[in-house]
């Protein structure tokens, strides 16, 4: 059943595996009135959209189409997800210069039509180049989100609840950090109906290994993650588009957060149709302080090598 009460208009930068898993999303959740496909690849974005197209007598009324940049003009949400991807054996830092690079004419291109939409950054590694959207674009940190930890969360939920044999949408557990190795698990705070969750240490390392892991496994079985984030994606863009103030563990820019400033990490956040309306401070314990300040750090090191 189509929930929209307005038009509204999503755009997706970049037909790889996340970006056209992502419209499909939307177009079979009949998320939004518009979507909007770009691609370098102008065939590639024609293709997909076509295809989708044949689809509609078989669900509602989304009007999907591949287009340019001009047809940002009146996108609510931009959802970048083009860059080079992520190889085997490869760290999302490693992606780091490359996509760096093809972000700089993306943003351009994006703030040449559009001053009042949310730029929502899935392409790797994300922290970073919400960083870079948010210097390039001049739009205010509320408006540029970063897919953040919301799919590492997901995945540590689903493999807690593997351990417990509970329903991972009963479990209430955080990651936290970067998106990527310096990521961290907030056990103090896993719960099920507020009851704290008690492990073994080894459960512990097995379960976080899992989670942090998860993507190399991917890529390495199949070469792209996609359904998963997908949905992580369709997660923020609806809580934007309904206005939900939904808590999600976006990535977004922090101001002395538990000490940690001027860098962008998954932490939870309400999300509403103003983008990231509040950040919400954790409280953490003394040694996970320190891991989240040491990924801050990490994370920082690598921005300060980039031209912004």
């Amino acid at each position: 059943m189509n929930t929209q009460l307005r038009s509204s208009r999503v755009v997706i930068i970049g037909t790889g595996a996340v970006g056209t898993t992502t419209a499909y999303t939307l177009f079979l959740r009949e998320r939004v009135s518009e979507l909007v496909l770009i691609d370098a690849n102008k065939d590639k974005a024609l293709g997909e959209a076509l295809d989708m197209n044949h689809g509609l007598p078989f669900t509602g009324g989304v009007k999907i189409w591949a287009g340019d940049y001009s047809d940002c003009k009146d996108a609510d949400v931009i959802v970048i997800a083009a860059g080079a991807s992520q190889k085997p054996g490869e760290t999302r830092i490693d992606l780091l210069k490359r996509n760096a690079g093809i972000f700089d004419s993306i943003i351009k291109n994006i703030v040449q039509y559009n001053d009042h939409g949310i730029i929502l950054v899935a392409t790797n590694p994300v922290d970073i180049l919400s960083y870079v959207s948010l210097r390039k674009s001049g739009f205010p940190s509320n408006r540029v989100i970063g897919s953040g930890t919301l799919l590492d969360s997901a995945r540590f939920r689903y493999l807690i609840g593997q351990n417990k044999g509970i329903n991972p949408r009963s479990i209430h557990a955080h990651i936290v950090g970067e998106h990527g190795d310096s990521e961290l698990p907030l056990w103090s705070l896993a719960n099920v109906a507020g009851i704290s969750l008690e492990f073994s240490e080894q459960d512990r390392e097995e379960i976080f290994n899992n989670t942090k892991n998860a993507a190399y496994e991917i890529i390495n079985a199949k070469g792209a993650t996609s359904y998963a984030i997908a949905l992580a994606l369709d997660r923020i863009i609806t809580s934007i588009l309904q206005d939900e103030g939904s808590v999600l563990n976006v990535s977004t820019l922090l101001t002395d957060y538990n000490g940690v400033s001027d860098v962008y990490l998954g932490v939870p956040c309400i999300v509403d149709g103003s983008g990231v309306r509040q950040v919400l401070e954790l409280e953490l314990g003394d040694q996970e302080l320190a891991q989240f300040q040491a990924s801050a750090s990490k994370l920082k090191d690598e921005i300060s090598k980039l031209d912004l």
